[in-house]
């Protein structure tokens, strides 16, 4: 009964679909949108921690947002001249955007934990998310917009936050990343010329290797090649706030597959994180992302890889020089840089036999902390993330002792 729900949903979808080659069909969410604020002024200013906004341009035009926050009591202590501390860069995963390091209680949110920590803390926003600010020249109708994965979000997102950091700061940076925070930070290590900016990293169900993900509801798209399906219809962007994309997950339910609780049959069971506050939750996530960014990671489920985006054959050798596309080599993150990592025993997307084809690529020995019962949201949301996961990753950063100027 699910294939017959979910034909018959795409092609209603592909009916509706019309315009010319460069307009980009999306999974967007109708007239009705949110206002439009900054993340400063809907999370973190009312919480009472002093917040600063910046727009930086990468080298293919596109423009991403990027705060700053402190804690009150450093700010009224130091001075608003005096020397902050380390500054740590936040990376969020896929459908999500800076304002997942903020979602709980100061107390119980990594953002506000960092900043009365005495972190210098900085907020990333990848291209197409709420908190980024287009491109220079593309709208966001056009489709060459959304034409990007995961690797540009390495490879130019990544690179451009960082290298701008570092000229504020002139510092090194501390880097945490969730799931596929993880993927672009293994990514932008492999470059030298963003891991010399780099002072350590902490990640959170880390990622570069997907090819034992367990999660039914992913499991499925991947079988049935949602992925190759939408872009072949032409629909460019993702947006899982609107009632296409929704009707599109309930129609891969069936009897097999229960989905009465999606997100466990995406993310796998989630111990510790607070029901109550779902719909604020949802207020703020899911974020956008492309077509071609779900495909690239569908690719590497089903080709067991961490490489560069798969064009096929020709187009390969257009744009690699080579039929396949190039991996990206973990064995060239310098063994020098510290990583610290933390997975969950019920985390059906970063699963512990991926994680350890990671740890066997890796030169160095990352410190490693597992946590049984945690999911993979549980990371970011876990009420008890702050005595689980938080402490411990700060007691790292401060092990390695305090900056100097590069």
């Amino acid at each position: 009964m699910g294939i017959e729900r979910l034909l018959a949903t795409l092609a209603i979808t592909l009916s509706i679909l019309s315009g010319n080659g460069n307009t980009v069909h999306s999974f967007d969410g109708g007239t009705h949108q949110k206002p439009q604020h900054s993340l400063c002024e809907e999370l973190i200013l009312p919480s009472g921690y002093p917040c600063s906004e910046y727009t930086i341009q990468t080298k293919d035009g596109f423009l991403l947002g990027l705060q700053r926050v402190s804690s009150s009591s450093s700010a009224l202590r130091l001075g608003h001249d005096a020397e902050r501390g380390p500054p740590v860069l936040l990376l969020h995963g896929l459908f999500m955007a800076g304002d997942a390091w903020f979602l709980n209680t100061p107390d119980q949110s990594l953002g506000f934990v960092l900043a009365d920590h005495g972190f210098d803390v900085w907020v990333g926003n990848v291209r197409g998310t709420r908190w980024s600010h287009g491109h220079v020249s593309l709208p966001e109708k056009n489709k060459q917009f959304w034409d990007w994965s995961w690797q540009e979000l390495a490879l130019y997102d990544v690179a451009e936050i960082i290298n701008y950091i570092n000229s504020i700061t002139n510092s090194k940076i501390f880097v945490v990343g969730h799931s596929q925070g993880t993927i672009i930070s293994f990514a932008a290590f492999t470059q030298p010329e963003i891991v010399k900016k780099v002072a350590a990293a902490a990640l959170l169900s880390p990622i570069s290797y997907l090819d034992h993900v367990s999660a039914p509801l992913v499991l499925r798209m991947v079988k049935m090649h949602i992925d190759k399906m939408i872009l072949s219809m032409g629909v460019h962007q993702l947006n899982f706030k609107s009632e296409w994309a929704a009707n599109l997950l309930v129609s891969l339910c069936d009897t097999r597959l229960s989905c009465n609780d999606m997100l466990s049959s995406i993310t796998g069971k989630n111990c510790c994180f607070n029901e109550s506050r779902v719909e604020f939750y949802l207020e703020q996530e899911p974020h956008a992302s492309s077509s071609k960014n779900l495909n690239h990671l569908f690719q590497m489920i089903r080709k067991g890889s961490f490489s560069k985006y798969d064009y096929g054959k020709l187009k390969n050798l257009i744009e690699y020089g080579k039929f396949k596309p190039p991996k990206f080599d973990l064995s060239r993150i310098p063994k020098s840089l510290p990583l610290w990592m933390a997975y969950g025993g019920n985390d059906a997307l970063a699963d512990v036999t991926d994680l350890q084809h990671t740890l066997k690529e890796l030169p160095s020995t990352p410190e490693v902390v597992y946590l049984e019962n945690y999911g993979h949201i549980d990371f970011i949301l876990s009420l008890q993330a702050k005595q689980d996961l938080y402490d411990p990753m700060i007691r790292f950063f401060k092990s390695l002792g305090k900056f100097t100027s590069m």
